[in-house]
């Protein structure tokens, strides 16, 4: 999940993985595989990062603790 932030100034949290398609029009508008359109603040290029981040931190293997 990113966290963006609507045209009303209100955060939400969204699935990256249902993301299908951003447009810049120029405001944001993400469409999700549901067919759901967001309207966001963020760039495209910050909403990219953010999944980079996200998934980054989602697949990071964790350290093995030492006994």
């Amino acid at each position: 999940m990113i966290k963006l932030t609507g045209f009303n100034n209100k955060e939400f949290y969204l699935n990256c993985d249902l993301i299908e398609k951003i447009e810049v029009t120029p405001d944001s508008v993400i469409t999700t595989t549901t067919g759901k359109k967001y309207v966001v603040k963020e760039s495209s290029d910050d909403i990219i990062n953010k999944i980079i981040e996200f998934k980054k931190r989602y697949m990071a293997i964790p350290e093995v603790i030492k006994e």
